[in-house]
This record gives C-alpha cells, sequence and structure tokens, in this order.
C-alpha cells in the first residue's frame, strides 16, 4: 500500500516482546516496515514473529542480551545482516523494574542491570546506527523509549537515573546527526500497565484524559514521529504521550 508511513523502511526494535515494545513493532510493520524485534524473552519473541506473520505482517525476532556492549554491537551486525541497510532504530529495551527498589535499598547488581540495558546499550546501539546510517547516506531515524521519570523522580533511582541519561544521549546525537539528516526523538510513555509499574491508588482519577494507556498509544506516536509525513522536522524532543499526566504533580514523597 503506497500511502503506508513506513513503507520501505527497515527497523530494528529492542525489547520488542511485550508490552510498548510489541506495540511498536506491530505498528512499524503495519505500517510497512521490515522489522526485527530484539529481546532477551526467546518465547514471548517467537510468539510475536508468529502472530505478525499471521497477519501478513515482515517480522521476524532475534534473541539479544543487551546487559555488555559487546551484547549491543552483536544484535546491531545480526540486524545489518538479516535487514540490510537499516534506516530505523528504536530502543525500547529495559529490565523489569520492581516498586520496591527504592533509593535505600536498590542494589549495586541491579542499578548496573538497569543503567547497562537502558542507557549503555542504548548509546551503543545509537553509535552503531549513526554510523551505519552515515555510512550509506540514509535520512535514518532513531528512537528512545524513556519515561516521565526523566525528569520526575518517583523513588526508583537507578530506572530515572537510566531514563535521563537516555534523554542526554539522545540529545547528544540529534544535534551531532542532524547534518546528516538522520532524526533522533524519544518518546516518554505515562501510566501504561505492564513492566512491573505499578501506579498508586486513585491514580486514574488525578490523569486528565481519565484512563491509563495502552501500548498502542505509544506507538502510534512512535509511527508518526519515525514517519516523514509527520515528523519530518522533529529532532532532539521527548515527546510525552501520557494522558495529560505531566501537567500535574501527582507523585507522592516516598517513604524511606
Amino acid at each position: 500500500m503506497a500511502d503506508r508511513l513506513l513503507e520501505g523502511d527497515t527497523a530494528l526494535v529492542t525489547g520488542g516482546a511485550a508490552g510498548i515494545g510489541r506495540g511498536i513493532v506491530m505498528a512499524l510493520a503495519q505500517e510497512g516496515a521490515r522489522v526485527l524485534c530484539a529481546d532477551i524473552d526467546a518465547g514471548k519473541g517467537a510468539a510475536v514473529e508468529a502472530e505478525a506473520r499471521r497477519a501478513g505482517l515482515d517480522v521476524t525476532f532475534a534473541a539479544a542480551d543487551l546487559a555488555t556492549p559487546e551484547g549491543a554491537r552483536a544484535l546491531w551486525a545480526n540486524a545489518v545482516a538479516r535487514l540490510g541497510k537499516v534506516s530505523v532504530l528504536v530502543h525500547g529495551a529495559s529490565p523489569r523494574r520492581v516498586e520496591g527498589d527504592t533509593v535505600l535499598s536498590v542494589t549495586d547488581a541491579t542499578w548496573d542491570a538497569m543503567v547497562n540495558v537502558n542507557l549503555r546499550a542504548g548509546f551503543v546501539l545509537g553509535q552503531e546506527a549513526a554510523r551505519h546510517m552515515r555510512q550509506h547516506r540514509i535520512k535514518g531515524r532513531i528512537l528512545y523509549v524513556t519515561s516521565l521519570h526523566a525528569e520526575t523522580p518517583r523513588n526508583l533511582p537507578h530506572y530515572s537515573a537510566a531514563k535521563a541519561g537516555t534523554t542526554m544521549v539522545m540529545k547528544e546525537l540529534a544535534r551531532a546527526l542532524g547534518p546528516d539528516g538522520i532524526r533522533v526523538n524519544a518518546i516518554a510513555p505515562g501510566a501504561v500497565p505492564g513492566g512491573g509499574f505499578a501506579g498508586m491508588p486513585g491514580l486514574v482519577d488525578l490523569i486528565p484524559l481519565g484512563r491509563v494507556g495502552t501500548p498502542d498509544d505509544i506507538a502510534q506516536m512512535a509511527v508518526a514521529v519515525l514517519s516523514e509525513r509527520f515528523g519530518r522536522y522533529v529532532t532532539g524532543a521527548t515527546i510525552a504521550v501520557d494522558g495529560g499526566m505531566d501537567t500535574i504533580s501527582w507523585m507522592p514523597r516516598p517513604a524511606l
């Protein structure tokens, strides 16, 4: 279909086996992209591939562990081998957060896992994507899935710090790569069930639009900002998709 927004694109999506990542995989494929869905969970990833294929969508799965730079580089090499020239990178992989991992209880191992997969792998993949896109003169797009908590603390210091760092990586890449026609942005979901999120009682009543979000809410905005039809003059931006949560002071002071 000639009117599909991402017709002809090839995309690597990390963290694509469930939740928001899965939603982005399916939405990009529905808009015409060939998608490599990467995740550490091989069972869920294979299920996403099978579901997409039944729907006639061009999605394949690759198991990936992004805890090390070597794992991130191996995934990028795999993506190039499978897709050829890669025009879109979406980095959404993140360890499952646990609400009890607070300022005074988070461990070194939990900190390292969260920062390594979000921030370090995000930079390594962005660096590899940038080199590839510049070499092949691709007007590519890179999108990071961050969080409202890149700017608002929520007593999950490792998660908030990882997302805040990823936001700055996005800005650095956007500034450096703009002259090459490569756009780099972030999308910050609000309250979307899954991935360890547990909202406080009464949260829905505080959201201006009166409901929590869905993976498809995030995925449709991802498609828009990645497309040249709607996003061609957007780079270095974080787009909140949160039902208005960012307009209120909704986070209570943590109990330590």
